[in-house]
């Protein structure tokens, strides 16, 4: 039997692997409230949703889709930790929308926090906002 080590350029090629994204892990201070932002004012669904009391933490995954097709937002919610350091390296999550104006008013008639409106970007001209959910992080809807 013939064994074939793989470069790591070959490692690394999706085609070859299959490689997907899974999930994007978010710590949360409140779980039910980041819920309910997630699936109300987003329109996700509650895909999973598991505690494990003995590592004093909870998570909860949310998305549009199956996890078998889709990628997923994890939400951590770690006991007795109400709030986080945001930090300056995480940025943002993007949803693909078909109208970022009516995404806008759609987020702020269930409750969400706009904080910048639908426009063309400052150096372009595909049309984005932005909304921030309960924990401070900020979900940008990109035009198609």
């Amino acid at each position: 039997m013939e064994m074939r080590l793989k470069s790591a350029a070959s490692f690394l090629d999706p085609m070859e692997n299959r490689m997907r994204i899974l999930h994007t892990m978010l710590r949360v201070g409140n779980l039910q409230r980041a819920i309910d932002f997630y699936t109300g004012v987003l329109g996700m669904r509650l895909l999973r949703h598991h505690d494990y009391p003995e590592g004093k933490f909870t998570l909860a995954f949310v998305g549009y889709e199956d996890e078998s097709r889709a990628a997923a937002i994890e939400l951590t919610y770690n006991y007795g930790v109400e709030s986080y350091d945001l930090g300056t390296a995480y940025g943002h999550i993007a949803l693909e929308v078909d109208d970022a104006y009516a995404a806008c008013n759609a987020a702020r008639e269930r409750g969400g926090r706009v904080v910048r409106e639908a426009g063309p970007m400052k150096h372009g001209t595909t049309v984005i906002a932005f909304v921030e959910d309960p924990d401070g992080y900020k979900i940008e809807f990109i035009q198609k």
